[in-house]
Parts: C-alpha cells; sequence; structure tokens
C-alpha cells in the first residue's frame, strides 16, 4: 500500500511558518533552498514549506506525495484514469514524478522517499554503482 508521507504548503513567509512548525510540533528542518523553500520532518511526514509568489494566489494546501514500492504499478493504475505520470524536474531532491487525481489536485510519487535529500543525479549514480557490483 502507498503511504503518503509528504505535504506542501504555500505561504508567503516559509521561515515564519517554519518557526511555527518548529516551536508548535518540535519538527527539524531537513532541507531549505536558496529560493525560499524549507523542508521539514517529523521522523516520519515531511512538509514543505513552499513560497507563494503570487498575490492573487492564495496560500495553503499545494501538493501531497506518496511513497511507493513500485513506480510502475502506480503508471498502469493511473492509466485507468487517463491521468499521466510525469518526471518531476532533476533539481527536486524528494519525489521522482509527478500526477493528478480527477479533481485536478496534484500528488508526487517516489520510490525514493522524502526522508533524505538525494537529486535525479545521485540516484543515477547509485544505480549505476549498483550495475556495476
Amino acid at each position: 500500500m502507498a503511504k503518503i508521507r509528504h505535504l506542501a504548503i504555500k505561504t508567503k513567509d516559509p521561515k515564519r511558518l517554519a518557526k511555527f512548525y518548529e516551536d508548535v510540533f518540535d519538527m527539524k528542518i531537513i532541507h531549505s533552498e536558496e529560493g525560499g523553500a524549507i523542508y521539514m520532518s517529523d521522523g516520519y511526514l515531511t512538509l514543505a514549506l513552499l513560497r507563494n509568489r503570487g498575490e492573487a494566489t492564495p496560500s495553503g494546501i499545494n501538493h501531497f506525495g506518496f511513497s511507493v514500492d513500485d513506480v510502475e504499478e502506480i503508471q498502469v493504475k493511473l492509466e485507468k484514469y487517463d491521468e499521466p505520470l510525469t518526471v518531476r524536474p532533476s533539481n527536486r531532491p524528494f519525489a521522482e514524478h509527478r500526477a493528478m487525481d480527477p479533481d485536478g489536485n496534484l500528488f508526487d510519487v517516489s520510490v525514493h522517499g522524502y526522508d533524505e535529500v538525494e537529486f535525479r543525479a545521485d540516484r543515477e549514480k547509485k544505480k549505476k554503482e549498483k550495475v556495476k557490483a
């Protein structure tokens, strides 16, 4: 069974929100990006606090992410709903894929998971090293 392990919130002030979750729930910052995104964890779920750049764009839930064992199995299931599974940009440190449910809610799909920062180049390097071994 896939597990929801990631939640992303858009906010005008990621640092302020990170301080809130740190103070109130003892969450820890695990990664931050130059563009303002801050990634936190409670040891199980990761929380991405993304800078909301548009004045007319509401702050709030942006997407959520599933950790799965087999991305191909998910892709086959999504085809029944005519929903494509797309590859995330290589500069994203967590989820490898993204899709949308029938109501337009975005979700990420990751075999790698959300606990450690690992870019696509890192994952590809690990795969090559396993093949050589």
